[in-house]
């Protein structure tokens, strides 16, 4: 899995952004990957091409975690579901799907 790019993405302020941390945390955890970028989506710094992402957005090679598409600005993002942000499960399927490319 050593070749698996996390990202994070979020702003400071974000009301989901520590739920979607928390299960990214409980997803990376069992598999071994202590590590992923966090990346300020407000940051003036912040590559273009990620600006445009939801508040939080967790990308695995690029890839949005549950299939999703950037939009044309910045905002909150709201999942489907009960927590409102990618469970754990879900992250770790991706992790694992690319972990196997």
């Amino acid at each position: 899995m050593a070749n698996l790019r996390i990202q994070f993405l979020a702003f400071d302020g974000c009301p989901l952004a520590e739920a979607a941390k928390k299960s990214l945390d409980e997803a990376v955890g069992p598999l071994g990957l202590g590590s992923y970028e966090v990346i300020d989506i407000l940051d003036p710094n912040t590559p273009d091409e990620l600006k445009n992402w939801g508040s939080p957005t967790i990308l695995v090679n690029g890839r949005d975690v549950t299939g999703g598409k950037p939009g044309n600005n910045v905002g909150c993002r709201v999942y489907p579901g009960p927590l409102k942000v990618p469970d754990s499960m879900t992250i770790a399927k991706v992790l694992r799907e690319e972990a196997a490319r």
